[in-house]
């Protein structure tokens, strides 16, 4: 028998990341933001101030509302909304550049379960192994696509 200290608690978490949009995604929120201050000039630019700031918030605010994360623990993989106990995981895989290109297009099964975010090129390929889920694997986008391969295989 091990002793409590030798155990990984269940609640402690092994990886997580944020899929937060990039540079160039707040670059055009800005953009978009800026550019509704031309359709409220002719009323006043004030009016056209207060739209481009009105603009900015619900976009950075819905942009972060729909950030999913990425989160291992020793029981549980989560990626965004979807939830799966290790115990069900086979198979994991990185992918960058090509490889990933592939996976996100014609290597891709359309039954799998799929959080891919345009703004981060790699993705970790990870296979489902219970029977009673139809789903053969997880897709996801992940900046670090070597660090969370290596926890969820340890």
């Amino acid at each position: 028998m091990s002793s409590p200290s030798a155990q990984t608690p269940a609640s402690t978490v092994l990886y997580s990341e944020r899929l937060l949009p990039s540079f160039w995604i707040w670059v055009m929120v800005l953009g978009v933001s800026a550019s509704s201050i031309l359709v409220f000039v002719p009323i006043s630019m004030e009016t056209g101030i207060i739209a481009a700031v009105v603009v900015a918030v619900i976009l950075t605010v819905l942009l972060l509302l729909s950030t999913p994360t990425i989160r291992v623990t020793p029981d549980t993989l989560q990626v965004g909304k979807a939830e799966i106990e290790r115990v069900h995981i086979g198979s994991v895989e990185g992918f960058r550049g090509d490889d990933a290109t592939y996976q996100r297009g014609r290597g891709l099964n359309a039954t799998s379960y799929m959080c891919i975010r345009g703004w981060i090129s790699p993705v970790v390929k990870i296979e489902i192994t219970d029977p009673a889920d139809r789903t053969p694997y997880w897709l996801t986008s992940t900046r670090h696509p070597e660090d969370l391969v290596r926890a969820l295989n340890s």
